[in-house]
């Protein structure tokens, strides 16, 4: 029998106190992407999930980018970066928002989806849920369809979901 994916998951995070400042509690991700067995049994739960129902798969940077590239391929569908402000060439749509601890700022290219593409926006950490309400504007405003968001930890007391009423949200685990 094997293990499930939220119980893999919950096996390779690593806590780390007082980073990135006194108080918080960081949850790190770098065991599960060291672990390619790991890794494998949570890309393949996020495919299964997810095939035929979206076109495309975006990330944010930067965890995003290491869990939605590969996604992506796996998926056989591309894969759209959504940047740090002024890390894309060429014109990009730009969204402000606030972090647990700051402000911050992400683009996308304005060609980075054709109309109507569906997509499926991935991160590693819904916290807050600035980063995902702005990513899923930009990606609308590119004129695509943000059909849900998968990630991979919720921390479910930072009520994130509230900032996404109406958007599927899918975490393969919650804390």
């Amino acid at each position: 029998m094997t293990d499930s994916a939220a119980e893999v998951l919950a096996a390779h995070v690593r806590e780390v106190p007082d980073f990135p400042k006194p108080g918080v509690m960081f949850k790190d991700l770098t065991p599960l992407f060291r672990e390619p067995e790991a890794f494998n049994t949570v890309l393949a739960d996020i495919a299964d999930r997810w095939a035929g129902k979206v076109d495309v798969v975006a990330g944010v940077e930067a965890r995003g980018f290491i869990l939605g590239a590969p996604l992506a391929l796996r998926m056989g569908l591309g894969f759209v970066p959504i940047r740090k402000a002024g890390k894309l060439p060429g014109d990009t749509h730009t969204r402000s928002y606030d972090l647990e601890y700051g402000q911050a700022t992400i683009e996308v290219t304005t060609d980075a989806f054709t109309a109507g593409h569906r997509v499926l926006l991935v991160d590693d950490v819904l916290a807050t849920g600035g980063t995902a309400a702005a990513a899923c504007e930009l990606i609308e405003c590119a004129g695509a369809e943000v059909v849900a968001l998968e990630m991979l930890l919720e921390l479910s007391f930072l009520n994130g979901r509230d900032k996404l009423p109406g958007r599927t949200v899918h975490a393969t685990l919650v804390d």
